[in-house]
């Protein structure tokens, strides 16, 4: 009897050992900047959307919210999908998804405030739900926060085992006159971040988004 268990115990580990691990599925969140002449960036954030519309495959996540007045709140969310398994399905799913982005762009006004925190906050919210093994927020933005007066976003963020990228940081005319305003922008968000446990980097060449989903 030992030595039936111990063949068993035995053929249970090899079997084990041999197969193959079930592939993670990804959930990306793209925050984008809608506030004063910055709507007029929304063309290339398209481009993104199409990239990334391109590289998710079938049981992978995908939402793109508004950073708005008040983010923290899915009134802000512009479109959001888990692709179907069936490959020709998650295809109609993608251009569906493609049309409402287009709508939404062709038509969006700008915001009068710029509530990243809140947007990262439902972003995460949203990406935890998904129970995704790889999870990445995005954020369209020069990064400069501006919220109505009353609102807390000063505190921190838990971003653990998310990724988060800026993409397409453009420079404010008042950073032209003293650039340290940029670098402290970018060294804040950095550090915010990376303290609350995620990763974080800025790709401004967006013709180099090869590695965006590494």
């Amino acid at each position: 009897m030992k030595y039936f268990t111990g063949i068993l115990v035995g053929l249970i580990l090899v079997l084990t050992g041999c197969s193959d691990p079930k592939p993670q599925t990804k959930a990306v969140y793209m925050l984008l900047d809608t506030s004063g002449t910055y709507t007029q960036q929304l063309d290339k954030a398209k481009n993104i959307i199409k990239y990334l519309l391109g590289n998710l495959n079938s049981g992978d996540s995908f939402a793109v919210a508004r950073i708005d007045s008040e983010s923290f709140s899915e009134k802000d969310l512009i479109a959001k999908i888990t692709f179907d398994m069936r490959p020709s399905k998650a295809n109609a799913e993608k251009r569906t998804f493609n049309d409402i982005i287009d709508k939404f762009t062709s038509t969006v006004k700008g915001s009068a405030y710029t509530d990243i925190t809140g947007g990262m906050l439902q972003a995460i919210e949203y990406l935890n739900e998904t129970g995704a093994g790889y999870k990445y927020i995005l954020i369209f933005s020069d990064l400069k926060e501006e919220v109505k007066k009353g609102h807390v976003r000063d505190f921190p963020i838990t971003l653990t085992d998310i990724k988060v990228t800026a993409l397409n940081v453009t420079k404010l005319q008042s950073d032209n006159i003293d650039p340290r305003e940029y670098m402290t922008r970018v060294e804040q968000w950095t550090q915010r971040v990376e303290d609350g446990g995620g990763t974080w980097r800025v790709i401004n060449d967006l013709d180099r988004l090869e590695g965006l989903l590494d």
